[in-house]
């Protein structure tokens, strides 16, 4: 399996991940501190749901860069690529 190289979107990913991971701090500051279930029930879904938007966009970004590399479109091309893939993006997103 091939690894996400284009650095762009390694840095987006890897950024997504950091405000995850500051997410899920918060959350155990919370139930250290006594929050209420209701309050991190809550957070805890906003952390599912980054989780979830970063795992789509890292499959998006090797689904963009495999097709490139065996493609090889041109220029022409490029677009319309673009534009399917942030339609599969779309469509993936409503299985959430």
């Amino acid at each position: 399996m091939a690894a996400l190289t284009n650095e762009v979107d390694r840095t987006d990913v890897l950024n997504r991940l950091r405000r995850a991971e500051g997410q899920i701090r918060g959350v155990q500051r919370m139930i250290e501190e006594g929050e209420s279930c209701l309050k991190i029930g809550q957070q805890f879904s906003a952390v599912r749901k980054a989780l979830d938007s970063t795992y789509l966009r890292m499959t998006m970004c090797f689904m963009e860069q495999e097709l490139s590399n065996c493609l090889s479109p041109d220029e022409s091309q490029k677009a319309g690529m673009a534009v399917m893939l942030k339609d599969i993006e779309g469509l993936l997103a409503r299985m959430g």
